[in-house]
């Protein structure tokens, strides 16, 4: 009896293990060192999650999937050769971008002219889809963002004297060209708009400027390691009006450099950390329990890029690009930061969460759905 069961056993070990003999990968380029490495890890934590849950989920069509990652560093001169070598030694379905606009456009066009689907988690830049019809993108589109960032502004705080703080770089100025394409329709006055570089830390001579214009609000764009800072020399030098930023400062990394000062700063984001959605709650859940931090709009917007590469395997008409690319196209996914479906050029259409630190926390502040806003471009 006892010999029985143990050839029972065995056969079911081996039984399970023929359930995920065959694997699926899915390219993964993200910054793991660099400037951009607290973003990178943030990126590579909410994929691991995405996968981590599928596979336990029992896989898709049988496969289980694989997470094949590699170090871009930000730099589109990286993320060229690893698109490369995701794409014709590691032999992936597809890619996930968990990188800035840089890297992330360089990486969309080796991945269109292999034909592999490519989503972009949350680069902001507008050249990105127009790589071609296999790249999408889960986040917003920077113009997009920047328009409700008008909105929320004009329109919800009732603001309309304002200085723009810009970054000198792709995220930067896609978000002012948005903001000021709508500024008049909100009654907002753009009394000055001053920019600064990626590796700026001492802001004094803007910060000089802003306080002699007077404004009644601040839209200031930046990342977490530029955002800290910039704020903190805001409020120390005695300006107290309405700081408004963006996704980039959505990040712990942001309460931490920017102390006592990050207190009222409000963004526009993916993740609205007091959701009670299902998805967004066992997201977030999920992630305080794998990795005992709390998860940011990085992360949320990695999670969300593979679980509609999950979606496209499952729905697709056979695994070949073009039929997933067709699947990915056609997904409609209850996800972490929304639900998300795509236009014609590959841009997603979702509703803009608002959020604003208190008590050294992010926490909901509005949500913004205007279809006039939100609306991607299609061509």
């Amino acid at each position: 009896m006892k010999r029985i069961l143990v050839m029972l056993l065995s056969l079911v070990v081996i039984f399970s293990g023929t359930l995920f003999a065959k694997t699926l990968k899915i390219g993964f380029n993200v910054p793991l060192t660099g400037f951009a490495a607290a973003d990178g890890e943030s990126a590579l934590n909410g994929a691991k999650l995405a996968v981590k849950q599928v596979n336990e989920a029992g896989g898709v069509r049988g496969y289980k999937l694989d997470l094949v990652v590699y170090d871009d560093q930000a730099s589109p001169k990286e993320a060229v050769p690893i698109a490369i070598k995701l794409i014709t030694k590691d032999k992936v379905i597809a890619g996930v971008s968990g990188s800035y606009s840089g890297a992330t456009r360089a990486a969309a066009s080796v991945f269109q002219s292999h034909k592999i689907p490519y989503i972009s988690a949350y680069a902001i830049h507008p050249g990105i889809t127009r790589a071609g019809d296999y790249v999408f993108r889960t986040s917003f589109l920077g113009e997009v963002e920047g328009r409700a960032g008008a909105k929320l502004i004009g329109d919800i705080l009732k603001k309309k004297r304002v200085v723009i703080i810009t970054l000198k770089n792709d995220f930067g100025k896609s978000l002012s060209k948005g903001f000021r394409s709508v500024a008049a329709k909100y009654g907002i006055e753009i009394i000055n708009e001053y920019e600064y570089s990626i590796k700026d830390r001492q802001f004094g001579s803007i910060v000089a400027k802003v306080k002699a214009d007077n404004p009644d609000a601040i839209y200031a764009s930046g990342y977490y390691f530029t955002a800290g800072p910039l704020v903190a020399q805001l409020r120390t030098a005695g300006i107290n009006v309405p700081i408004i930023g963006q996704e980039g400062y959505d990040s712990e990394k942001f309460i931490e450099i920017a102390g006592k000062y990050a207190e009222g700063v409000i963004i526009t984001t993916s993740l609205d950390r007091d959701s009670k959605e299902p998805e967004t709650r066992s997201f977030i859940d999920e992630y305080i329990k794998m990795t005992g931090k709390k998860p940011d709009m990085v992360a949320a917007s990695t999670h969300t890029a593979i679980k509609v590469i999950a979606y496209a395997i499952e729905h697709a008409n056979s695994l070949t690009p073009k039929d997933l690319r067709d699947a990915i196209a056609n997904a409609k996914v209850k996800a972490s930061t929304g639900t998300i479906s795509f236009n014609k050029l590959g841009e997603v259409f979702k509703d803009v969460q608002v959020q604003i630190v208190k008590n050294g926390e992010w926490h909901h502040f509005a949500v913004i759905s205007d279809p006039e806003i939100l609306t991607p471009p299609s061509e």
